[in-house]
């Protein structure tokens, strides 16, 4: 099926990031865990099953309500952002109150979640990485749309802008390796998906909002050992592959203990200490 003849829900998807790419500081002093450092990065994907038109509008509204609502008229970070460019959703900083808000909304409507969750280990990142953060970010993207190439015709990937990392090269970098990876677990499979890079600006594409609030609630479990955010909205969450927890990647009742979907949840266990 072609893509003038397909919903837009169907091959559209939207990919948000939590965390860093950051591994080294001023004299390439090692910085991971540090104040204002992630211990890990996550790279997500969000599929809405339900028009995008009409869920864009009704996160537009949701985003009018806040800004427009008295009883957040003196918070900085509301006021900044809708002086500056429009109020819009983001989980890192927005407050309990419009957090609430947002996850509920989320719940609403018919969507699925995955992430790549790669811990930032030095070893990995200058041996497999070559010492790049933009190569960490293909790298990810190439796990994260491994297993899509041989079922879909057509995708169009909808992602945060990210200066270095999300550059066509780097992210067809990323799709040849997800190509690869197809390849060698399914040899019998074609994988002749046609994919689309659609780099935008998360204050000008609302549904990415809704990856950002996935992509901080999956992040909360991981460096906080917080898992109230992630437990809301678990369900809707179809895959987080913990990529480099490397005790776990033996089967465990014939699943990769790294691999956690809606019968095996993620857990306070998964923190990083």
């Amino acid at each position: 099926m072609g893509l003038e003849n397909s919903p837009l829900f169907q091959y559209h998807r939207f990919l948000d990031e939590a965390g860093d790419t950051t591994f080294y500081g001023k004299g390439n002093t090692p910085i991971v865990g540090n104040e204002g450092v992630s211990k890990c990065f996550i790279l997500g994907m969000l599929k809405v099953n339900e028009p995008l038109n009409a869920i864009r509008q009704k996160v537009i509204d949701l985003q009018v309500e806040i800004a427009d609502d008295l009883y957040f008229n003196c918070i900085p970070s509301i006021q900044k952002r809708r002086d500056k460019m429009g109020f819009y959703l983001h989980a890192k900083d927005d407050i309990p109150e419009v957090r609430k808000m947002a996850f509920d909304f989320i719940k609403s409507i018919d969507c699925s979640f995955e992430a790549i969750v790669a811990r930032k280990i030095y070893s990995v990142y200058q041996n497999k990485h070559n010492g790049k953060e933009a190569e960490f970010y293909a790298d990810l993207m190439s796990h994260l749309l491994k297993n899509k190439l041989n079922k879909y015709e057509n995708l169009v990937l909808n992602i945060a802008h990210r200066t270095q990392c999300t550059t066509h090269a780097n992210l067809q970098k990323g799709l040849n390796k997800s190509i690869e990876r197809s390849k060698s677990r399914a040899p019998e499979k074609t994988s002749d998906c046609r994919v689309v890079f659609n780099v935008q600006q998360p204050t000008k594409e609302p549904l990415l909002n809704i990856a950002d609030y996935f992509c901080w609630a999956v992040q909360r479990v991981f460096e906080k050992g917080e898992t109230r955010y992630y437990d809301y909205i678990s369900d809707q969450i179809g895959l987080v592959i913990d990529l480099y927890d490397f005790e776990k990647y033996g089967l465990e009742d014939g699943r990769a203990g790294n691999y956690y979907d809606r019968k095996n949840k993620l857990t306070k266990l998964n923190f990083i200490p």
